[in-house]
């Protein structure tokens, strides 16, 4: 029983400092946050993006976690269904951004002639990710 709670603990942060990377990685290294206040013109609310961003990740974490269900009016669905369709919408767009990261990353750090094996451990790594997901906790 012991093994298996430290198992689970250790995939628990394992799995939330993987997501804690790409997050911060998508947000940093994309620069979508600076690139949404440049066109906007709104840099002055520097500080209510900062604390939307960080209230969103841990309001997000917080619901995945407990399972909430809301029921909301339908005019406020839509509202959030369309920021969250947004929010998708950039990540994909930031998400090809990426590939094009990868090799230039691969060449500073001095592995890439092994970006293959950077790509495949990514891969790999989601669809074990996945798999664990939907067996383990599908279950529940």
């Amino acid at each position: 029983m012991t093994i298996r709670v430290v198992l689970t603990v250790f995939i628990g942060m394992a799995g939330g400092l993987a997501v804690g990377s790409g997050f911060v990685a998508f947000l940093t290294v994309l620069g979508i946050i600076p690139r949404l206040m440049q066109l906007t013109k709104t840099m002055k609310y520097i500080r209510g993006y900062e604390w939307g961003v960080v209230a969103g990740a841990v309001g997000g974490g917080w619901f995945s976690l407990n399972h909430y269900s809301l029921h909301l009016p339908l005019f406020v669905a839509v509202i959030v269904g369309t920021g969250s369709g947004m929010f998708i919408g950039m990540l994909a767009a930031g998400l090809t951004e990426v590939l094009n990261v990868l090799p230039i990353m691969a060449k500073r750090i001095g592995i890439d002639e092994k970006i293959v094996i950077l790509l495949m451990a990514i891969v790999l790594g989601k669809v074990m990710g996945s798999l664990f997901h939907w067996i383990y906790f599908v279950e529940l």
